[in-house]
């Protein structure tokens, strides 16, 4: 196929070889995730207090009673290879990727229809019907670039995995991950609360033109939307909003990068007008609301709420065919889209076919970490506490 750039192994589940630089990679992100989490934070360090844990009022009755379902129709060996507990460090581990490394959970491409199924139940549980038809969709068009190289047996639609931490069953804290080629969702559950980051999305090519999902598209709003945005500001505004002249290499907030360093730039959001504040939280909910509806209104009111202290950059080309990259930054939420040079096809300039983009959560809540330690302290630290008195 013209324009696709083939290269030995990318699809594969294991790397046929370990060589040195291979081996070096992965070294390299093993301690990447063993490095004691901190999370994103500017220079300033760590915003502590902008997590409270609590009650929203959201039923999680049904989702907790999905991964419920899914644990009882696994195996005992798949119930030990695809449970963790809730610090299990593997949380740190998704990759983008394509290849097999640091992989982890159960494969989906193992599984019969029913257990398949069963994962689907927790993600459509979780997500709105537009989350969860976005996942759907990226891994339809997984399948895609496997069809356009003659490689469907090692780029397809359940070449994912999933891994379920915690114990739903007994009302504690608990989350899922799933993690394969431009599909890595991380999402916990601390009672009610509900953090779905880091979410990592991506496609390539982000249309599927033939085949078995002809048709499937993605990420269309989220680009067109982002233009709107910066085809909306002046000509001060954009003087702010611009940071850079050249589309970073790859997201700054990517996989293994947990506690990177990220000061704000851009435009704050506090000198849109009323209309551009419209866009811009339009935007913004193209990311949010991924979210179950009840949870990604709790979000919103969250990314609001810090609305003075929240900015927006752009990099690239604002004509209607360019290429660019743009970035959502708040204490409480980091947004990143940018379109990539080719790996599947042999661009080496950024093109709109390969899209990448990545929600997080600054100030120590990636993965609800600072729930979790909250939770610890409210009901553990305290029922150890009581114990050694009655002792």
């Amino acid at each position: 196929m013209t324009g696709l750039r083939h290269r030995v192994n990318d699809g594969t589940r294991r790397p046929a070889e370990w060589t040195p630089a291979l081996l070096e990679k992965v070294e390299w992100r093993r301690e990447a995730a063993a490095e004691p989490f901190r999370g994103l934070a500017t220079s300033a360090g760590v915003r502590p207090g902008l997590f409270p844990l609590r009650s929203t009022g959201v039923d999680v009755s049904g989702v907790r009673k999905a991964a419920e379902d899914y644990l009882a129709a696994l195996s005992p060996q798949e119930l030990a290879e695809g449970r963790f507990s809730m610090d299990d460090v593997s949380w740190r581990h998704w990759s983008n990727g394509a290849r097999y490394f640091l992989r982890h959970g159960l494969c989906l491409e193992d599984f019969d229809e029913e257990k398949r199924l069963r994962v689907l139940a927790i993600l459509r549980q979780s997500l709105s019907p537009y989350g969860f038809q976005q996942i759907v969709d990226l891994m339809h068009l997984n399948l895609t670039i496997g069809e356009l190289r003659g490689e469907e047996h090692l780029l397809h639609e359940w070449l994912y995995w999933f891994s379920l931490y915690g114990e739903p069953e007994n009302g504690g804290p608990w989350g899922w991950q799933l993690d394969g080629h431009h599909v890595n969702v991380n999402c916990v559950f601390v009672g009610d609360q509900m953090i779905l980051t880091p979410t990592f999305l991506g496609a390539e090519p982000v249309i599927a033109e033939g085949g078995k999902y002809a048709g499937t598209a993605a990420f269309r709003r989220e680009e067109a939307v982002g233009q709107q945005l910066f085809h909306s500001l002046t000509g001060r505004q954009r003087e702010l909003a611009v940071i850079a002249e050249e589309l970073p290499r790859g997201l700054f907030v990517g996989a293994f990068r947990d506690n990177f360093e990220l000061n704000y730039e851009g435009l704050p959001l506090g000198e849109l007008t009323p209309g551009q504040r419209a866009i811009a939280s339009e935007l913004i909910g193209l990311y949010v609301n991924r979210a179950g509806d009840e949870h990604a209104r709790v979000r919103m009111e969250e990314v609001r709420a810090h609305e003075p202290d929240t900015y927006f950059a752009w990099v690239g080309d604002g004509s209607p065919d360019g290429v660019f990259y743009y970035r959502i930054h708040s204490p409480v939420i980091l947004v990143e889209f940018e379109h990539q040079i080719g790996v599947m096809f042999d661009n080496d300039v950024p093109l709109r076919k390969h899209i990448h983009t990545v929600v997080r959560t600054p100030n120590g809540n990636d993965y609800g970490i600072d729930l979790l330690r909250q939770h610890h302290e409210r009901f553990h630290r305290q029922a150890a506490v009581d114990a050694a008195q009655r002792s």
